[in-house]
């Protein structure tokens, strides 16, 4: 490490060999495919190493990094920087205190990206505490000075971006955690595919629930990720009944902190019972379930049948979930 005007920076050693690193892990992880992606590292307050263009992320070699200045100007290095270059210049043009910026192309992140659907629901404590919303700057042609200007609103608010039809972009203090911000992503993309459109149920973070954790995030020193939509009720806080076919609450009005309401319904939230319960819902039993496919309720179910019942509805998630992989 060196220390310039008070503020440390990585040696070009360290830079180089850690872009190397993260290059690897992300050709690995599969987040990138041929010669897809980009990672940048700052060595001073006006100078960078970046990837080169045309070169895999999981073979490049130190000879093939290129150092730069924050005005593109290209001082070290035999290969071209990658065109994309122009989007992390502008990352630390927007936000002097950011150190390095990842981009990349992961399959279930972008998927969200091509769909314009932010990644914003309170549904996952990790990514409200470490990484928190993260919206789709709009689309912009690759390489050119459009998606530097896309990106620029929510540099100094967000901890990353998806770009739409694109990709994921984010940044850091330090180089390792501008990538496991991509890593996040990817996951917290790959958590909100899996329940809301694979088994179709989702537990929306209270209000309250939310709100302690926006204090945590701010206690740990993460001062950017927005606030995520939240639920005004309480969704998680009793056993939940297993059974699939039990008949979903009226939608729950989905606000975000701040104030304010989405608009959006939560679909298939199951009902939050202790199972031998003998409260009603919507008219039914809590410890009865449906005979057969046809909706209506048989009488009560001895614990043996429910435990069948709970084999036959994790089975079916499995088979839904395995469908979706192939």
């Amino acid at each position: 490490m060196i220390t310039v005007q008070g503020v440390r920076y990585m040696s070009d050693f360290e830079a180089k060999k850690s872009i190397l690193d993260i290059g690897r892990r992300m050709y690995e992880r599969g987040f990138v495919a041929s010669n897809d992606g980009n990672i940048s590292c700052k060595v001073g307050p006006n100078t960078i190493w970046t990837t080169p263009t045309g070169v895999s992320k999981g073979f490049m070699k130190q000879e093939m990094l290129v150092k730069m200045d924050l005005n593109g100007r290209v001082l070290m290095g035999k290969y071209k920087p990658s065109s994309e270059v122009k989007m992390h210049l502008r990352v630390y043009q927007e936000n002097p205190e950011l150190q390095a910026v990842t981009h990349a192309h992961p399959l279930v992140a972008t998927s969200f990206a091509i769909a314009g659907i932010n990644l914003d629901a309170a549904i996952l404590t990790e990514a409200v505490l470490g990484l928190g919303s993260i919206p789709i700057a709009k689309y912009a042609t690759p390489g050119t000075d459009e998606v530097p200007e896309s990106i620029a609103p929510f540099v100094n608010t967000h901890n990353g971006v998806l770009l739409a039809n694109h990709g994921a972009l984010t940044w850091g203090k330090d180089i390792y955690q501008a990538f496991y911000r991509l890593e996040s992503i990817e996951y917290y993309a790959t958590i909100l595919m899996y329940t809301g459109n694979i088994i179709g149920r989702q537990n929306v973070l209270s209000c309250d629930q939310v709100d302690k954790l926006l204090d945590i995030r701010q206690k740990l020193g993460i001062t950017a990720g927005g606030i995520p939509p939240c639920s005004v009720q309480e969704m998680n806080m009793r056993d939940i009944v297993s059974s699939s076919d039990i008949l979903p609450p009226e939608p729950v009005t989905l606000i975000h902190s701040g104030g304010g309401t989405s608009g959006q319904a939560l679909k298939g939230v199951t009902p939050i019972v202790k199972p031998g319960d003998s409260q009603d819902i919507k008219g039914c039993s809590c410890n009865t379930v449906p005979s057969g496919n046809t909706g209506s309720f048989a009488g009560r179910v001895e614990p043996e049948h429910l435990s069948k019942v709970k084999e036959e509805i994790i089975a079916e998630v499995v088979r839904r979930v395995t469908e979706q992989l192939n």
